[in-house]
């Protein structure tokens, strides 16, 4: 199925390339193949892009193995140049990729915007990084050497982004391994891939040498991948997705040790004690709910609500969902826009059904919408049963799930009952105790009394299931580069 989009519409995707980057120029997957990339509020085929064999992953790597060393030998100064004139374009093209992002992924427009604004942040950051990339000098103990300890890329990198950030997800990984002097093969998501190809087209123009970013579109990620993973020039793996694919990546890298960054599924509790400031914290439960639709890792999974507060807190939030605008993310006034294919509507719609079944209240919402699209209401569900599978797998939509608590090591304790281990959010004006909490919670992230905690100047990651390794901040540069030590005799 295909339409004829708007003029804005139609203007963005035709300044999108489509071909796979290898090397010095867009050059078509072996034998021609491509596939459809398909907007999830209507169905319609918004573009054809390259759809990548594992020859042309192969050729991918060549490529940034050839320019790895004169790449790693670049001043720090111009891979900060780089990336400075790279955040400067992406911000002046952000309306255009902020409604790539839309059309593809179907997120409504502010949202695009904010996501624009936060990828872009990232170019920024790192620019910065880049030349403060430190070692150390010292005399040994015993005064019988000088040690000089140096930091040096990593070299070439497999970078596999996700479809719910098209920008933010690569520009997090991209800038990162431009700054420390790495190449890279970039490989998106196949649902997702318009932003990322018109993204490497930016930073083409913005001066990046051929061969350090190469990027390939497949609609066959295993197997395109998999040799990739194999391949003895390849000296690293960042993953963002599904925590069963994190694991089968982890595998893989196993044979050859190579390093790997991992930022894997979440099922975040948000945790409202009987102090919290209610208005506050019904404002933050619908940030932390209902980013991206609630796709996204850090989107709030499960409401631990005080049992003073459990009741009027949800009556208020279900009211607030219930009047939120669903529909076409172009469209002026929508707040929710599709979830982002079929299969994900129909994985929400079964998880709000065994929640039912097992004695959930549902207050609003609670099934997909008509299309053309993949549009389900905003949802709240009080009281599910403890074994419903909700409250233990990531639900990836706009489902907001209420458990009531009664005392606060209840609270931590159903906080920690996950595998996962990403992000949690609490909320109280009882500073000892969010202090006390913030330790107790097995994450790698703590919002406090915020409904938002992503940052490109801060460490994101988690720990148990939810991944390895941490992106953004100054700790996000050391995941590219290996440590190197000298023994000088005196």
């Amino acid at each position: 199925m295909s339409s004829l989009a708007p003029d804005a519409e139609r203007a963005a995707l035709e300044r999108v390339p489509t071909e796979l980057l290898i090397g010095d120029g867009w050059t078509a997957a072996e034998g021609g193949g491509t596939r459809a990339v398909e907007d999830p509020s209507t169905g319609a085929v918004l573009a054809e892009v390259a759809d990548a064999t594992p020859a042309d992953g192969l050729a991918a790597l060549a490529a940034a193995h050839d320019a790895q060393a004169g790449w790693a030998a670049t001043a720090p100064r111009e891979r900060a140049e780089v990336l400075r004139r790279g955040f400067e374009a992406v911000t002046a093209r952000g309306e255009e990729l902020a409604l790539l992002m839309t059309l593809e992924m179907g997120k409504p427009l502010p949202e695009a915007r904010a996501e624009l604004a936060y990828g872009a942040e990232f170019l920024r950051w790192f620019s910065e990084e880049a030349v403060r990339i430190a070692g150390r000098y010292a005399t040994s103990p015993a005064a019988d050497s000088r040690m000089l300890v140096s930091r040096r890329p990593v070299g070439p990198c497999l970078l596999i982004t996700p479809w719910n950030f098209p920008l933010a997800m690569a520009t997090r990984k991209v800038a990162p391994a431009v700054a420390a002097g790495c190449t890279m093969v970039l490989k998106p998501a196949a649902q997702t891939p318009l932003t990322s190809l018109a993204f490497a087209g930016i930073m083409l123009e913005a001066g990046l040498p051929p061969g350090v970013l190469n990027v390939i579109t497949t609609s066959s990620a295993g197997l395109v991948t998999a040799p990739l993973m194999q391949d003895e020039r390849l000296r690293k793996v960042s993953f963002t997705g599904s925590t069963a694919v994190g694991r089968q990546l982890v595998r893989q890298s196993a044979d050859r040790l190579l390093r790997t960054s991992m930022e894997l599924g979440g099922n975040a509790p948000f945790v409202v004690f009987g102090d919290a400031d209610h208005d506050d914290a019904v404002e933050g439960a619908l940030l932390a709910k209902l980013r991206n639709g609630g796709e996204a890792c850090t989107a709030a999974n499960r409401l631990l609500v005080h049992e003073s507060l459990a009741e009027p807190f949800a009556e208020r939030l279900a009211a607030r969902m219930e009047a939120l605008v669903v529909g076409r993310g172009t469209q002026p006034g929508v707040d929710i826009g599709p979830l982002i294919d079929a299969a994900q509507r129909d994985k929400v719609e079964a998880l709000v059904a065994d929640a039912l079944d097992g004695g959930a209240r549902l207050l609003c919402g609670g099934e997909s919408l008509d299309g053309p699209g993949y549009f389900f209401s905003p949802t709240v569900l009080a009281d599910p049963a403890p074994d419903a599978a909700l409250l233990h797998e990531e639900i990836f939509g706009p489902v907001a799930p209420i458990v009531p608590f009664a005392a606060e090591e209840e609270a931590i304790a159903a906080a920690n009952a996950t595998v996962y281990g990403l992000v949690a959010y609490l909320y109280t004006r009882d500073l000892s105790r969010a202090l006390r909490v913030m330790d107790a919670l097995e994450t790698g992230m703590v919002g406090i009394n915020r409904g938002v905690v992503s940052n490109a100047a801060a460490p994101f990651g988690g720990v148990k299931a939810s991944g390895l390794g941490r992106e953004g901040g100054p700790e996000g540069i050391g995941e590219y580069l290996e440590t190197k030590y000298a023994a000088i005799a005196p």
